[in-house]
């Protein structure tokens, strides 16, 4: 089971304000100061507004945006009760991956052994905790039910806002067939536009290709392949919370050509920028590996004097490392960038005026 929030950050300031409630929300800098939006309501997003996107392009494309500063301390504050309620339902078996998203295990060890559904117990719970959320906190969440984290994850995405949508083992790879092959896990810009040149564009083309996706991804061929068809062995991390995030991009063929390295830094850069704001963290250190045809393989990385979370300062940071310490002096077998030294005060970056 997935649960995630309905705009989360707009959706307690609508509460907290019922002067905001039916209007264009946007969490962030003012449109006429440097900073970017945090969350923006569902009315807010009809006009294209998104999180991360400068607040003067917010501003132009919702004229009548409601802009409120970010409460970072509520939000928290919020997280942890809606958690709380969570774990009234699922105990320990819960994996929190950022202050409003969170999956849940209802399967007991036999069900996994006999592939016996356990959806029969996780649906009505779904539908218990979603009501409690509601009562006690004033918020919806959607909720995506299925036999594993995959496709959790990609269900509680549809009927959004205050949904509840099941896939099941029987139906899962039916479901998959139309949505588009970006949807799945792992599958980036470029890995996308790799795929769309073999003609694969939709999960349903990857599920009918005969031909060796390693030729095209390298040895991420054959769990995409299982990914296709709604195969995910994943369980929940229960462990410590995540210390770094990386990115790491293996070569077909070993290359020093500066357009294919900066669009793979690009990418990488794209990805790890996402996973901080899903997560609501920043980074005070940015590293590049890189790794040559011998399999010799160096790292270097740089402390930061203030945090980054968006891409563009990790690409640049990146293409610095690289520069500065002259690692593509001979062709590269992999190429990756990573990011530690992680804090949750990433709303600073957003340089709101005090």
């Amino acid at each position: 089971m997935h649960l995630d929030m309905d705009a989360f950050y707009a959706s307690v300031e609508q509460r907290d304000d019922p002067t905001l409630r039916g209007h264009p929300v946007i969490v962030g800098s003012p449109p006429d100061r440097r900073g970017v939006v945090c969350a923006a309501s569902y009315e807010a997003r009809k006009f294209g507004v998104r999180s991360a996107m400068p607040s003067a392009t917010a501003g132009r494309l919702c004229p009548q945006g409601r802009f409120v500063r970010p409460r970072m301390d509520t939000y928290r504050d919020e997280s942890r009760a809606v958690m709380a309620i969570v774990r009234g339902f699922a105990g320990d078996l819960v994996q929190q991956v950022s202050v409003d998203e969170a999956y849940l295990d209802f399967t007991t060890q036999s069900q996994r052994e006999t592939h016996d559904s356990s959806l029969d117990v996780a649906v009505p719970v779904a539908e218990e905790i979603r009501r409690a959320i509601h009562s006690q906190r004033g918020l919806t969440a959607t909720i995506g039910v299925a036999p594993n984290k995959l496709l959790a994850k990609l269900a509680s995405d549809f009927k959004k806002p205050d949904g509840l949508t099941v896939i099941h083992e029987t139906g899962k790879a039916d479901f998959l067939r139309p949505l588009p092959a970006r949807t799945l896990h792992g599958v980036g810009k470029v890995t996308a536009e790799v795929l769309a040149g073999i003609g694969i564009h939709t999960i349903g083309d990857l599920q009918d290709y005969r031909g060796d996706l390693r030729a095209q991804i390298g040895s991420w061929a054959a769990e995409l392949k299982r990914f296709a068809f709604g195969d995910d062995s994943r369980p929940l991390d229960l462990g410590d919370d995540v210390k770094s995030i990386s990115s790491e991009n293996t070569f077909l063929h070993n290359t020093a050509d500066r357009v294919v390295l900066r669009q793979c830094l690009r990418e990488q850069a794209d990805e790890i920028a996402a996973k901080l704001q899903r997560r609501r963290l920043a980074a005070f250190t940015v590293q590049v590996k890189v790794r040559y045809g011998d399999f010799k393989t160096l790292t270097r990385q740089s402390a930061m004097e203030e945090p980054v979370i968006d891409a563009a300062a990790i690409y640049r940071t990146a293409c610095w490392l690289l520069a500065r310490e002259s690692l593509v002096k001979r062709p590269l077998r992999l190429l990756g960038i990573g990011v530690s030294t992680l804090t949750e005060e990433w709303h600073e970056q957003l340089k709101l005026p005090i």
